[in-house]
C-alpha cells in the first residue's frame, strides 16, 4: 500500500525518513539488542538519546544557555494549568490575548487560579484576524502575558512577536514550532504539544527561562512544578521515551534539511501556493485576513457547502486525507506541517482545480 498525503491537524505526518529509520532500529537500536521502547530511561543508552535530542533542539532553535528544555507529558493542555501555577506566586494578575479556540481554553484554565486581564480579543471577527501591537491593552504589572502564535483550528497566525517590556511572554507554539526561526530570548516560556511538528503524540516540549523556575504557588502538585522536571532532567518519573527518541530523529531530519531557515522558505512556498489556488478561484474561499494567515493550517470553504462531503470523499480516493475542517468552524482545513512535502500540496491544488472544473 502506498502512503497517502495526510493533512491532519494532529497527530500529523512524520517525515518518511524518520519512520524508515525508526523501522530499521525497532528491534535493535545501535547494536543494543533491544528496542528504544524497552530501554530503561535511566540507562546509558537512552540517556545518550535524550541528551543528543536536547542538544540538537538547542542548536536548531538557538536556545540561550539560561533556558531549560523540558520533555514532559500531558500535552499543551497541561501547560494551561502549569503556567499560572508556576508564575503567579507573587503576582495574581495575568494578561491573555484571545485569538481562537486554544487561546480560549488556556484562558478558561488560567481563571481557575488567577485574575485574567483580556488584553485583546478577536472573537468579534470570528477569529479571522490578529490584534496589532497597538491593540494590546497590557496591564504592565502582570505576572506574564500569554498568547497563541498560531491557532490550529481557525488558521490564524501572528505576523509579529508581541512586545511586553519586562513582563515574561508565554506562548503556546504547538502548531507552529520548528516551522521557522524564533528568537527564544524574547520569551519567558515556549511550550508545544509534539504531535504536529515535533513527533508523535504523548510528548510535550517546554522551553523555560531559568529565573521563572522555582516559584510555584503553594499546594501545586509536585508533577506540575517546573522545578521538579528541571532538577531531574525531565526524568522525575518515566518520560515518554519512544516519543522522545522519535522527536530526536525529527530534529536530525530538520538539520539535514538545512535547519529552520530552510524550513521557513519551504513552508512559505507551500502555503503561498495553496492560498493562491484559493484566492484566484470563485469556487473556494479562505476567511482569514491575509495579514494573519497561518503557514501551517489553511482552512477553506466551498461556494456550495452541499458539495463538502463529495469533495472529502473524492479527495480521500485520490490519497488526500483528513481535510475535513474542525467541527466548530466547518469547511475544509489543510494542515501542511514540516513533514508535508511540496508534492502533497501540489497534489491537493491539482485536485481542487479538477474538482472545481467538474462541479463549479
Amino acid at each position: 500500500m502506498s502512503r497517502i498525503f495526510n493533512f491532519s491537524a494532529g497527530p500529523a505526518m512524520l517525515p518518511e525518513a524518520v519512520l524508515q529509520q525508526a523501522k530499521e532500529e525497532m528491534l535493535d537500536w545501535c547494536g543494543s539488542g533491544m528496542s528504544v521502547m524497552e530501554m530503561s530511561h535511566r540507562g546509558k543508552a537512552f540517556m545518550s538519546i535524550a541528551e543528543q535530542a536536547e542538544a540538537d533542539l538547542r542548536a536548531l532553535m538557538e536556545v540561550p544557555d539560561n533556558y531549560k528544555v523540558l520533555f514532559l507529558q500531558g500535552g499543551a493542555s497541561s501547560q494551561f494549568a502549569m503556567v499560572p501555577m508556576n508564575l503567579t506566586r507573587d503576582k495574581r494578575k495575568v494578561d491573555y490575548i484571545n485569538t481562537g479556540s486554544w487561546s480560549k481554553k488556556a484562558i478558561a484554565e488560567a481563571r481557575r487560579y488567577v485574575d485574567v486581564n483580556l488584553a485583546a480579543t478577536t472573537e468579534g471577527s470570528r477569529f479571522t484576524t490578529t490584534p496589532g501591537q497597538s491593540d494590546l491593552r497590557l496591564s504592565g504589572d502582570a505576572a506574564y502575558v500569554h498568547y497563541t502564535p498560531n491557532e490550529t483550528i481557525q488558521g490564524v497566525e501572528f505576523p509579529y512577536t508581541p512586545e511586553t517590556g519586562t513582563v515574561p511572554l508565554v506562548a503556546d507554539f504547538s502548531s507552529s514550532i520548528l516551522s521557522r526561526p524564533v528568537d527564544v530570548s524574547k520569551y519567558g516560556i515556549i511550550y508545544a504539544g509534539a504531535q504536529k511538528n515535533i513527533g508523535p503524540a504523548g510528548l510535550t516540549l517546554v522551553i523555560v527561562r531559568e529565573d521563572l523556575i522555582g516559584h510555584a504557588i503553594e499546594g501545586a502538585p509536585v508533577m506540575f512544578q517546573y522545578a521538579t522536571h528541571s532538577e531531574s532532567g525531565s526524568m522525575y518519573n518515566t518520560p515518554p521515551t519512544y516519543a522522545w527518541y522519535l522527536a530526536g530523529l525529527v530534529f536530525k531530519w530538520l538539520q539535514d534539511k538545512g535547519g529552520l531557515g530552510e524550513m521557513a522558505a519551504i513552508n512559505q512556498r507551500k502555503a503561498q501556493a495553496l492560498y493562491d489556488a484559493v484566492d484566484i478561484s470563485d469556487f473556494y474561499a479562505n476567511p482569514v485576513d491575509p495579514a494573519g494567515r497561518s503557514l501551517m493550517n489553511i482552512p477553506f470553504t466551498l461556494a456550495d457547502p452541499a458539495l463538502d462531503n463529495q469533495f472529502l470523499q473524492e479527495a480521500e480516493e485520490a490519497g488526500l486525507k483528513t481535510l475535513k475542517g474542525h467541527r466548530s468552524v466547518g469547511g475544509m482545513r489543510a494542515s501542511i506541517y514540516n513533514a508535508m512535502p511540496e508534492a502533497g500540496v501540489n497534489a491537493l491544488i491539482d485536485f481542487m482545480a479538477e474538482f472545481e472544473r467538474i462541479n463549479g
